[in-house]
């Protein structure tokens, strides 16, 4: 057996606010930060004048420097903050990747300064958004196998993920609904089976960014949260990161009114007005027949923006409100004669949800059946990048 497959297996869930990473097994990532580039642009700067002057050596040496000279997450934030000469960037923006250069540079010091391992000795699983194009895949599984040289890749989607670390049981239910709300994007995948419906995802444009924004237009008070304030309303503080200087601020029906941007969302955007509950039941009406039941059964929240104190409840009783209805409304066209069984529904909540999707991929990972399944550096030699289009669905744990 190859020694890498001792080994646990690295895993790197890429999100649009936020990346975690960590080692197969654990139950957290070992390390959270911000999805963010900073790269010094006066390298950058100084190759092209270098080109220009045709000073290959100097071109050389700043061609060089930009590639090393570069921090990412807190670290980049800070550094763009107090040096301008530091441009922050985003490599991925609404789920997919938009930069690979910074996205190489950023899994290049998520392998080497957070985890501290050689990307030759495990085998890797990364995470995709569900509407990720087949070239996507093919990047980077190219970045993967030719700058690492790792020996095993599986691109795993994080809905799917998500669905094995909500389980409740012994056995894990492999069939169900995931609302998967992170910072940039918001999608409502159905998978059977372990395999995803693509037809019938669903992606709203108001995500976790989108509640912060909101919040911030909102800071002010209502009548009750004026008589009993101790009650209500939280008081926080904080120092500004570019001017040193403290401050704080009082945050009260915000609190709830943030996340009803799900639910009513006509009060934050004129230009998308259908609720998350009505979604989900559209998303769940547009599969097979034969699902629909078990779909409605097992809805599984994932991302930081569902951690919010009863999301899953009031998410479970507009949506029953909606399932109910359609079923009244079946008996009465039926006149009596026959009686449509009720539907059951029900939303998952569990501690683990803000990391579901690492979570998920730390089980799997973890299984025997993980390593069969991956791409080897063998067949990425052999066949090229095309074989990262595809990853088969493993069943190591239902």
């Amino acid at each position: 057996m190859d020694s890498s497959t001792s080994r646990p297996a690295v895993v790197i869930d890429n999100g649009t606010g936020y990346t975690k990473m960590g080692f197969a097994g654990n139950v957290e990532p070992c390390f959270i930060v911000p999805t963010v580039v900073a790269v010094n642009d006066s390298f950058i700067n100084q190759s092209r004048s270098s080109a220009k002057g045709s000073n290959w050596l100097a071109q050389h040496s700043a061609g060089v420097m930009a590639d090393l000279d570069f921090f990412i997450g807190e670290e980049g934030l800070s550094r763009s903050r107090s040096n301008n000469t530091y441009t922050p960037t985003n490599p991925i923006r609404n789920g997919q990747v938009d930069n690979w250069d910074a996205m190489e540079r950023f899994w290049q010091q998520c392998i080497f300064n957070y985890l501290r391992c050689d990307p030759e000795d495990h085998y890797f699983l990364l995470t995709e958004s569900p509407l990720t194009a087949p070239e996507s895949r093919e990047y980077t599984g190219e970045i993967m196998f030719e700058t690492f040289n790792v020996p095993g890749l599986y691109i795993a989607v994080q809905p799917v993920l998500a669905l094995a670390a909500g389980y409740t049981t012994s056995k894990c239910e492999m069939t169900g609904v995931v609302v998967d709300i992170g910072d940039g994007a918001t999608h409502v995948v159905p998978v059977a089976d372990g395999y995803v419906i693509g037809s019938s995802i669903k992606s709203i444009p108001i995500s976790g960014k989108d509640v912060t924004l909101f919040i911030q237009q909102l800071m002010q008070e209502y009548n009750k949260h004026d008589k009993e304030p101790a009650k209500y309303i939280k008081h926080y503080r904080g120092i500004k990161p570019k001017t040193g200087a403290p401050y704080s601020c009082d945050i009260g029906y915000e609190r709830f009114l943030g996340p009803e941007v799900f639910f009513s969302p006509e009060i934050y955007s004129s230009e998308f007005t259908t609720p998350l509950p009505a979604v989900i039941d559209k998303c769940i009406q547009s599969a097979p027949i034969d699902t629909r039941r078990a779909l409605y059964k097992n809805i599984v929240l994932s991302g930081g923006s569902t951690m919010f104190k009863d999301f899953h409840r009031r998410l479970q009783r507009d949506l029953k409100k909606i399932v109910d209805a359609r079923v009244l409304a079946s008996d009465a066209r039926l006149g009596g004669e026959l009686k449509a069984q009720p539907v059951e529904v029900n939303v998952l909540s569990h501690p683990i949800q803000r990391y579901a999707v690492w979570f998920g991929g730390s089980v799997l990972a973890s299984t025997h059946e993980f390593f069969a399944a991956c791409h080897t550096k063998a067949e990425y030699e052999e066949y090229g990048a095309s074989i990262c289009r595809t990853n088969p669905v493993f069943k190591g744990m239902y």
